[in-house]
C-alpha cells in the first residue's frame, strides 16, 4: 500500500491554493478589464456610482481577454432601470453559435435610491451618464459610471494647458535636481 494512503495526516491534506502572482490581474481584480481614457477629456466628470452589469457567460470570458471598449459607450435611464449602450463587448474566442452580439444592450444593476438620485440629477440641462471603466470585484464584473456635464471647446483648450504646463514644471524640477 502506499505511504501517503496510510498515513491519514499526509490524506487529508488540502492541496495548495492557488497564489495571487500565478491569477490573471483582470480576473483577480488588480487591474481593470477596461477604461474609457476619453471621458474625462470630453467630459467634466462628478459623482461616481458603481453598478453591476448583467452580462452572458461568453461576454464575462470576452471580458476577461480584455477585448471590451467602451469609447462611445453611454449610460440611459428608463423606467425606473438604468442600460449600458454602444458599450462593444467583442466576441469570444472560443465562442461557437452561442456568442453574443458585440453592441447589445446591457442592464445595469443599482439599487433604487440610486437610480431615483440619477433620475434627478440627468434631468439637469447637460448631465449624462458616462462609464468609466469595468473591473472585476469577487468575481463579478462592475461597471463605474459617473455623473457628467460634456465640456465645451474652450474647457478642453485649458485642461490641455493646464496639463502641459505641469509637465513643463516636472522636467524643470527633474533638470534642476540632475544638477
Amino acid at each position: 500500500m502506499p505511504r501517503s494512503l496510510s498515513n491519514p495526516t499526509i490524506a487529508a491534506q488540502p492541496k495548495a491554493a492557488v497564489k495571487a502572482k500565478d491569477r490573471d490581474p483582470v480576473a483577480a481584480g488588480m487591474r481593470d478589464a477596461a477604461f474609457n481614457r476619453s471621458a474625462s477629456f470630453h467630459y467634466e466628470l462628478f459623482d461616481r456610482f458603481e453598478a453591476g452589469v448583467a452580462l452572458r457567460g461568453t461576454e464575462v470570458k470576452s471580458i476577461r481577454e480584455g477585448k471590451a471598449n467602451l469609447k462611445d459607450a453611454y449610460g440611459l435611464l428608463k423606467d425606473g432601470e438604468c442600460f449600458l449602450l454602444n458599450a462593444h463587448i467583442g466576441p469570444f474566442s472560443h465562442g461557437n453559435a452561442m456568442n453574443h452580439e458585440s453592441l447589445r444592450t446591457r442592464k445595469l444593476l443599482l439599487h433604487k435610491r440610486e437610480v431615483h438620485k440619477l433620475e434627478i440629477a440627468t434631468r439637469q440641462k447637460g448631465f449624462t451618464l458616462i462609464p468609466t471603466r469595468l473591473y472585476f470585484r469577487r468575481g463579478r464584473v462592475k461597471c463605474e459610471l459617473a455623473l457628467a456635464k460634456g465640456k465645451q471647446q474652450w474647457d478642453k483648450r485649458a485642461a490641455e494647458r493646464k496639463r502641459d504646463g505641469d509637465n513643463e514644471a516636472k522636467a524643470a524640477i527633474a533638470r534642476s535636481q540632475r544638477r
